[in-house]
């Protein structure tokens, strides 16, 4: 509330208000004996465009889910999502059989699963009632932070879709197809963020219309941007990069001295685990992940040196460190790489080999394998 964007902010907070009230999220009641309320705070958060230009200001009121004890305010808490093999999958069919592929978004999806368990919650800060001070809120439906959200938002959602006559996917039960006498239409769930497929733009408006009758939507239109992944088509088809990923990643290890790199990995190098001490082990960690995730996204050609370098989490050396930057400058060397999908082949090709035992010191073999569809890599 101290900074200059306070107007923003303030906004944000009352849209997020709104739509927990609008959504009858809770109700005031006197705190049962032997019953504990949990915590809640506010989180506040700038979401950017891939191009790093702010987007929007986001308030999100969270309940301190970490205080929940299991068996009492929650059971299961499992909830599926995508996979990223199925998303490239789908823009290598719309590449093949030029499909539209829209976007939505579900505004305050967690709000929308309801709850069986009895949780009750401190009011929150700014929008405590007066006069009610001692009452706490008793939640109806999900809120952010609790356990069982994704569950409950996930079995809400699927219910809803299955009602309009769609099927699930028999290997991703996140992806949802319904065949029409005029269309076929899939659509993809990826917790809140949603692909829409259609041969036909009839069958991506009787779709969109459906969702937005069900729940709070934003339509993002022709998608642009899923996961942090950019999509553009071009008059192949589609392609996905992670440039803008790649720019905050290489600029998070900047102090690396990030050197251009023609390949991600020396194979001349022999690395060996370290005996001594572990050289800045956590920071080691969240490189790795860092780039795993974009070896699981759209650079594939780096999943083997990430693959060979997390093996040393627990006991790297500066040597370690050398080929971690190497990887990172391979990456900003080659940032606009895009994975394209065209329209053929319309078959999936599969390529495998494996190294027999080419590692010193383990005397195991790395197998390698990927899988193309549409002249691009899906698995």
């Amino acid at each position: 509330m101290a900074s200059r964007d306070v107007a923003f902010w303030k906004e944000a907070i009352n849209d997020e208000m709104d739509s927990i009230m609008s959504n009858q999220t809770w109700e005031l009641v006197d705190l049962p004996p032997g019953s504990k309320p949990i915590g809640c705070k506010w989180v506040f958060r700038r979401k950017y465009h891939t191009d790093g230009m702010i987007q929007t200001f986001k308030a999100r009121l969270v309940a301190k889910g970490f205080k929940q004890r299991e068996g009492i305010d929650y059971f299961d808490t499992y909830a599926p999502v995508a996979r990223t093999t199925s998303i490239r999958i789908l823009f290598a069919l719309a590449s093949i059989h030029n499909l539209f592929v829209h976007q939505m978004d579900v505004k305050t999806a967690f709000l929308n699963g309801d709850l069986n368990e009895e949780v009750y919650m401190e009011q929150p800060e700014g929008f405590v009632l007066l006069g009610n001070e001692n009452k706490v809120c008793k939640l109806v439906k999900s809120l952010y932070g609790l356990k069982q959200d994704p569950k409950q938002w996930h079995e809400k959602f699927d219910h809803a879709i299955l009602s309009d006559g769609f099927r699930h996917n028999n290997v991703d039960k996140c992806l949802y197809s319904k065949t029409c006498d005029d269309y076929m239409v899939i659509v993809c769930l990826y917790v809140d963020d949603m692909l829409i497929l259609s041969d036909d733009m009839k069958g991506i408006i009787e779709t969109k219309r459906f969702l937005s009758s069900t729940f709070k939507m934003k339509d993002l239109r022709e998608v642009d941007t899923i996961l942090g992944i950019k999509v553009k088509r071009n008059s192949e088809g589609y392609a996905l990069n992670q440039t803008h990923y790649i720019e905050k990643v290489v600029s998070k290890f900047s102090h690396l001295k990030i050197k251009d790199a023609n390949t991600p990995f020396d194979s001349s190098i022999k690395l060996e685990k370290n005996d001594g001490r572990s050289v800045a082990q956590l920071e080691y960690a969240s490189a790795i992940g860092s780039l795993m995730y974009a070896a699981q996204c759209t650079r594939a050609d780096i999943s083997f040196a990430v693959s060979k370098l997390s093996r040393f989490i627990s006991n790297l050396s500066v040597e370690h460190w050398k080929a971690i930057g190497r990887v990172l400058g391979y990456l900003k060397n080659t940032k606009e790489l895009s994975l394209q999908y065209s329209k053929f082949p319309a078959i999936i090709e599969g390529y495998s080999d494996a190294s027999w035992i080419s590692s010193v010191g383990d005397n195991l073999s790395t197998t390698g394998w990927v899988f193309t569809l549409g002249g691009g890599a899906v698995s």
